[in-house]
């Protein structure tokens, strides 16, 4: 961690909660609305790998509004919601202690940035949202390269872009798979374990396991 000059973050479920939005409305949906939440991440995601192997890309919202679609089939919500959600998925919040914790790294000279499937769009309206554009030195989209995470083209972005060797980037992410896809790719790459889960098998370790950023501060 000596020589790290540039720390990249993932967007979704690592700064941005995710489930924040069917949250706001969990009211209207019932008791079932982190069950709902769950189930549209999972989509999401699922959505992003299968169309990066069919080459069938479709952006990142595109693909939110499509998984949102099957979700509210599946747990039989009132379609009358669907504007609500999505509204309220561009400006997520961030966990508690994000605003401080890039506030800290800011003082101390890294390069941040956040790599992300997300859109330029999506990204830009997430960090102004939380007050937080003006601590990250770039958003990288994936929409650069055309392809989703874990795509080792995506995670070339910042080495590119700084003219860096790949050990230099600490690289944080709540999803195992993004961690083993930036791990495997050469960063140094860390669990950020919200939820006490259960790491992938994708030949790959995470250097640390951290239960949120805050503990980011004493590894640097």
């Amino acid at each position: 961690m000596k020589n790290i000059k540039a720390i990249i973050f993932d967007a979704y479920g690592t700064l941005f909660d995710v489930n924040s939005a069917a949250e706001k409305c969990k009211d209207k949906i019932g008791d079932k609305w982190e069950e709902f939440a769950n189930y549209w991440r999972t989509t999401q995601l699922e959505y992003t790998w299968l169309r990066s192997l069919m080459n069938r890309h479709k952006d990142f919202w595109q693909v939110t509004e499509d998984s949102l679609d099957k979700s509210m089939k599946a747990f039989k919500i009132n379609n009358s919601m669907r504007n609500e959600l999505l509204n309220l998925y561009k400006i997520l919040s961030t966990y508690n202690e994000v605003p401080e914790v890039l506030k800290t790294l800011k003082e101390k000279k890294f390069k941040l940035a956040i790599l992300s499937n997300g859109t330029p769009t999506l990204l830009n309206e997430l960090v102004k949202s939380n007050k937080l554009h003006n601590l990250f030195d770039d958003l990288f989209s994936i929409e650069q390269v055309g392809i989703y995470k874990p795509d080792s083209k995506v995670y070339d972005l910042p080495i590119k872009k700084y003219q860096i060797e790949k050990n230099e980037v600490v690289f944080l992410s709540a999803n195992t798979w993004d961690v083993s896809g930036g791990g495997n790719y050469g960063y140094n790459a860390i669990w950020v374990n919200r939820n006490k889960n259960i790491f992938d098998n994708l030949d790959y370790k995470p250097n640390s396991e951290i239960k949120n950023l805050s503990e980011l501060i004493s590894i640097i």
